[in-house]
């Protein structure tokens, strides 16, 4: 297939279609609203459902109705709208549902502004809503990773009767690249022996997320743990850059890491021996290659478009090996590859102490590289 200048939340929908979506429910809401608007033409051209609904509230709910059918099932949004869906999503994960959600991520708290930020990490990775579950997560960093993740998360869902998060901040939904889309995949004729698609000439089949009995729903969380350990064990992707002989470790996911690259390079050439790891699956967590990292390592340095949600990950893979340091920008900020050098830099020729939050003394630098 040739390649296409696209833009982020237009590559994602339309990579959505062509792995044979069925049925999308949202709600328009900067920084992703050009996913909805590309649905809204695009879904009806095929013969497929589309619906602006209501609110994010009706829309998660309608894709959880949709989704009990075997469908491919999806919705889009962007933080707070993400925020009301929320009992949404532990009802579907109650059900076993398979769905996939896009979040493109835009400052805050609150209603914040309409600035990519990488804010969400705690309330899709480690949120969710209630409950004893997980949800498979995926970051991009580039509008071809976030066309390739958007067709790989349908079938992450359908493999593990999952929900399956591409959790994208501002600038990968709001940037345009060149990119290759896939091609048009057949819709699935086929439904698991679990969707509720009539009961005619069989017995009838119920789907439901309430389970009355306390063991009964101890005998759900404990299918739902043993699924996340397989998930575990055979999901973790992550992306290497000069870490054979790297002596500090730079971790960074989405754009917050594609900027890092462009500053371990620039140290690189300085004679810096330092290497970039960029988790692509934040949940499943690539935690074990972390550990290994810290073995070898003598610091690393985390770097975040949020005030550090993902240092806490960091924090328990490296286990106090080493030191972990701490970089963020905050409401939208990007940070630039000079804040990062110079950070990189400063790890580079001071002493580091073990003790201590990462965060201690970031604010202060922070006020002196961006004065």
């Amino acid at each position: 297939m040739p390649r296409e200048f696209l833009e982020g939340n237009v590559a994602m929908a339309e990579a959505a279609i062509r792995a044979g979506v069925e049925a999308y429910f949202g709600y328009p809401i900067t920084p992703q609203t050009e996913l909805l608007e590309w649905m809204s033409r695009r879904m009806p051209e095929l013969g497929r459902a589309f619906l602006q609904a209501e609110s994010e509230v009706a829309a998660i709910n309608m894709v959880y109705g949709a989704a009990c059918t075997g469908v491919r099932a999806m919705s889009s949004s962007s933080s707070p709208g993400v925020s009301l869906m929320m009992e949404g999503l532990s009802y579907i994960a109650g059900t076993e549902l398979p769905v996939v959600l896009i979040d493109v991520m835009r400052g805050g708290p609150g209603l914040g502004n309409i600035a990519p930020s990488q804010g969400d990490y705690n309330q899709i990775v480690h949120g969710g809503g209630h409950g004893d579950y997980h949800s498979i997560v995926l970051a991009p960093a580039s509008v071809q990773e976030a066309i390739d993740l958007t067709v790989m998360s349908f079938d992450l869902a359908e493999k593990y009767r999952s929900i399956c998060v591409v959790l994208a901040d501002g600038n990968v939904g709001q940037m345009m690249e060149p990119a290759e889309l896939p091609p048009m995949r057949p819709l699935k004729r086929q439904f698991p022996d679990w969707a509720v698609r009539g009961a005619e000439g069989r017995e009838r089949r119920t789907l439901s997320s309430i389970n009355l009995k306390p063991e009964d729903e101890e005998i759900t969380n404990i299918r739902l743990v043993e699924r996340w350990q397989t998930i575990q064990a055979n999901e973790v992707r992550y992306k290497e850059f000069y870490l054979d002989d790297a002596e500090i470790v730079v971790v960074g996911f989405g754009t917050a890491g594609r900027v890092a690259f462009s500053a371990v390079r620039a140290a690189r050439a300085e004679g810096i021996p330092v290497g970039l790891l960029r988790p692509i699956t934040l949940s499943p967590y690539p935690s074990p290659q972390i550990t290994e990292l810290a073995k070898k390592a003598r610091a690393v340095l985390v770097v975040e478009m949020n005030s550090g949600q993902m240092l806490d990950d960091v924090r328990l893979a490296v286990a106090g090996r080493v030191p972990v340091e701490f970089y963020g920008r905050m409401g939208g900020m990007v940070p630039f590859p000079e804040e990062i050098l110079g950070e990189i830099q400063r790890i580079a020729r001071e002493p580091l102490s073990l003790d201590g939050d990462p965060r201690q003394g970031w604010i202060k630098r922070l006020k002196l590289a961006t004065n």
